[in-house]
């Protein structure tokens, strides 16, 4: 099995399916090829029987197989609670899939997915559905080219590449705006005689009111661990124990039922989700987040399903179209990762990266060049692993994503992604990190989101401008600079942080008119304030490189020796 992140891996437990040994094994009927006439293959994140729909077959004509690999878990540094989430929903969806009467074949390997699908030669040819990861789609292509798969359109996502390519076109810039616009008018989602409910398509400017406690979030629902999530479990501390975070499937939904719970805490938040939307606090790490987008992501519910649920709730009209034009952004952001075939596609600035996002033993150096726009190449803290920082807004937004695999868009894009892109974070190491932490990440959803928005690694081809910020902001939108060392307007280092970022890239952001007057600002700033920024900026760069905790006075002490 060779070495994971510095550690012999013990493979015997994963492998305890395969090999009838177990309880979820025990639970299994035994199949043969000829228990079905068409056997489908659904991927890891394609776990809805919706999916068989438009086969053209009766029901009871197909038959199920469901792959495990051990392979894909060790591909990277994923969360332990990651894992745990999609081996459990997975094992939960074959015994409801079996509970349905039709025959599961329940495939637990330490190969990768196309060297298991390839092993399954007396199930004639096997049919599937277009996998969303490009990852996946690379694995079997061979497979669907040698016409041993045979590939279906993914039926789950609630747009076509023919709307957005009319509405966007096929070359970037690629703008939100007009492909939001135009499903809004060809679904009639908030719709009436052509036009926009409440007169304007979106609310945004309705949804970034702070969070002062004036509304108690509902919270987050507890679900029950049975034999099957135990299991997982155990075999997840096993294989991957060196892996980051913990386990605890008490908070995450894995079987049917408990997504159907999922969908109805989600209803409870909707009314005050569009007014605190960008809101952040130390309270409650999901405030009225639905939390569904790591079911969603799996298809456990479909994305239709949800979002007609929403349109139907009597709530606030900026939570419904805010929720909406979350789920539609969802599209947008796989549109463009499929057409550009995950940026490659695109004439890009590029540079090579440590892959892995450097955890502890494991660093591979990716011959591939990965889009760069502002030749960014520092190394990701260890504060992103759990290593105190002293930034309470960071080590703030950690800790729930080392604890639990998650933290709403807020924190991800204002305050995680923030925090490593004023830092020259390399983009493809921070998207890594990103995408091994979080329950919810795939590399079409993660790569567009990280790359594209959180570090403007693509330059203007996603975004008009970086989103940066220093203390202001998150003192606005949070509680964490209450209950920091740092005063916000005294000596935090974000703000300086955000200077030195605008002095260091001037360059490329020359003649783009949405950053002009942050530019002239800029150019405002005193030699010695300009002096000092450049000295925050070394000084927190070095004392994170090296895992090390930041303290006011080692910040103060800057302006003695800036000048």
């Amino acid at each position: 099995m060779g070495a994971i992140f510095g550690m012999e891996a013990p493979q015997p437990l994963f492998l305890d399916v395969s090999e009838g040994r177990g309880f979820f094994a025990s639970q299994l009927n035994s199949v043969t090829p000829k228990d079905a006439q068409r056997w489908i293959w659904l991927a890891y994140d394609q776990l809805n029987l919706t999916f068989l729909e438009g086969l053209g077959s009766d029901f009871h004509d197909f038959g199920i197989i469901l792959i495990e690999s051990s392979q894909k878990g060790r591909s990277m540094p994923f969360h332990q609670q990651k894992l745990a989430f999609l081996l459990s929903n997975q094992r939960h969806f074959a015994l409801e899939v079996q509970a349905q009467g039709l025959p599961v074949y329940f495939l637990s390997t330490d190969q990768d997915f196309s060297d298991a699908l390839e092993g399954l030669g007396a199930f004639g040819v096997i049919e599937a559905f277009q996998p969303a990861e490009r990852s996946l789609r690379t694995s079997i292509a061979s497979l669907a080219g040698e016409g041993k798969v045979v590939l279906h359109p993914h039926p789950g996502w609630l747009t076509s590449r023919e709307c957005f390519e009319q509405s966007v076109g096929t070359e970037p810039p690629f703008r939100m705006d007009k492909f939001y616009r135009t499903v809004r008018k060809e679904k009639g989602w908030l719709m009436e005689d052509g036009k926009p409910v409440g007169g304007k398509f979106s609310f945004d400017a309705e949804n970034r009111a702070p969070w002062k406690g004036e509304h108690e979030p509902p919270p987050a629902p507890k679900y029950s661990i049975d034999e099957i999530d135990e299991e997982v479990t155990e075999l997840v501390e096993h294989v991957f124990g060196d892996h980051p975070g913990r386990i605890d499937l008490s908070t995450l939904p894995t079987s049917r039922a408990e997504a159907e719970q999922a969908l109805a805490y989600a209803r409870r938040c909707l009314p005050h989700f569009g007014r605190y939307e960008d809101a952040m606090t130390e309270k409650s790490i999901g405030l009225f987040h639905s939390r569904l987008a790591s079911l969603t992501n799996l298809h456990r519910v479909m994305p239709i399903q949800i979002l007609q649920a929403i349109l139907a709730e009597d709530a606030p009209l900026n939570s419904v179209e805010g929720f909406l034009r979350q789920m539609i952004w969802r599209e947008y952001v796989h549109h463009i990762h499929d057409l550009t075939d995950g940026f490659r596609s695109l004439d890009l600035q590029r540079s090579s990266a440590q892959r892995g996002a450097r955890w502890q033993h494991a660093s591979e150096l990716s011959d591939e060049g990965h889009p760069n726009f502002l030749n960014q190449d520092e190394a990701l803290p260890q504060a992103y692993w759990g290593a105190e920082s002293g930034l309470r807004c960071l080590d703030a937004c950690v800790k729930p994503v080392m604890d639990e695999g998650w933290t709403h868009h807020i924190p991800r894009l204002m305050v995680l992604s923030n925090v490593a892109h004023l830092l020259d974070v390399n983009p493809r190491e921070l998207t890594d990190w990103f995408h091994a932490a979080f329950i919810d990440a795939y590399d079409w959803v993660v790569e567009p989101n990280v790359l594209g928005m959180g570090t403007f690694a693509l330059g203007t081809a996603m975004m008009t401008k970086p989103y940066v910020a220093g203390s202001a902001y998150i003192n606005r939108m949070s509680d964490h600079c209450k209950s920091c060392s740092f005063h916000p307007k005294k000596n935090c280092p974000m703000t300086r942080l955000y200077w030195a970022y605008l002095e260091r890239h001037g360059e490329a952001f020359e003649g783009n008119h949405r950053m002009s007057m942050t530019l002239r600002n800029v150019q405002r700033r005193s030699p010695e304030e300009k002096n000092l920024d450049v000295a925050t900026f070394e000084h927190v760069k070095q004392v994170l490189s090296q895992g090390g905790m930041l303290r006011p006075n080692g910040v103060e002490d800057l302006r003695q020796w800036s000048s």
